[in-house]
């Protein structure tokens, strides 16, 4: 796929993995519009990205966990006169930890966050995209989408319906010329475990975000519906087909549970 001269709209582009589809992107010519809550290295970011490669980058700051902030976020696009072709639902975060243990605040600003604002984002763009004729959507899960997952219950939860939506979407809009993907990553290089507070959360060995990226453009541009990045993380996610459930139960609690 041809990015040059598209505007792309990535959320949590302020690192990890929205930070290097945003490097990567903008490389290949297109232009950006950046959110995420930290708008001093969203600045950085974009000021960097505009020397290099003389496109153009807008920065939005926005906390998209606070209801009606996707909506506000997509006035502001539309109030700067500018067209979504490519849509990246990059934000998102983990907890870990017995859900009776939780903080029912965070518990809610997760579901906020990684289900509504992504689908609020989707359902605006989706629109818009299916009466130009033309667009995509990557929506990041993660392999954690494939099975529940005990001490990660909520985020496992959040990852399974982004990927039902981003498949069942897949179908609905290839026939309007709109290619919509489900991004799975295992473990990733990036601050996803500082957030959750813990490294019992990561499984495997970790990969790059470059690795992520490059999985996730071959994928969009191949027409896939989801892809997981990785050979291993492949391997896991489709292993839970043929065990029993409380064998798929247990396996994932081990690989996550709390240390001390």
């Amino acid at each position: 796929m041809n990015h040059r001269d598209s505007t792309v709209l990535i959320t949590g582009a302020s690192s990890g993995i929205g930070k290097d589809f945003a490097e990567t992107l903008a490389a290949q010519g297109a232009n950006l519009i950046l959110t995420a809550r930290s708008v001093d290295k969203l600045d950085a970011l974009a000021g960097d990205l505009r020397a290099r490669h003389s496109i153009r980058t807008d920065v939005i700051g926005a906390d998209l966990s606070v209801p009606g902030a996707a909506a506000e976020l997509v006035g502001e696009i539309d109030k700067r006169g500018l067209d979504v072709d490519f849509l990246i639902n990059n934000a998102g975060f983990g907890t870990h930890g017995d859900l009776a243990d939780a903080d029912p605040t965070r518990i809610s600003s997760e579901v906020a966050l990684n289900v509504a604002a992504l689908t609020d984002l989707t359902t605006a763009y989706l629109q818009l995209m299916t009466a130009r004729g033309s667009g995509a959507i990557i929506n990041v899960a993660s392999t954690a989408a494939f099975q529940p997952v005990p001490h990660m219950a909520v985020y496992a939860a959040t990852k399974a319906y982004v990927l039902s939506l981003s498949e069942a979407l897949w179908w609905e809009a290839r026939r309007n010329g709109v290619r919509v993907l489900a991004l799975c990553p295992g473990a990733t290089d990036t601050e996803f475990f500082d957030v959750v507070g813990s490294d019992d959360a990561a499984v495997g060995a970790r990969r790059t975000t470059r690795q992520v990226v490059d999985t996730a453009l071959d994928a969009l541009a191949a027409g896939k519906p989801s892809v997981v990045d990785g050979l291993l993380n492949k391997v896991s996610a489709n292993s839970p087909r043929f065990a029993p459930r409380r064998m798929v139960l247990a396996i994932a609690e081990r690989a996550v549970r709390p240390r001390g």
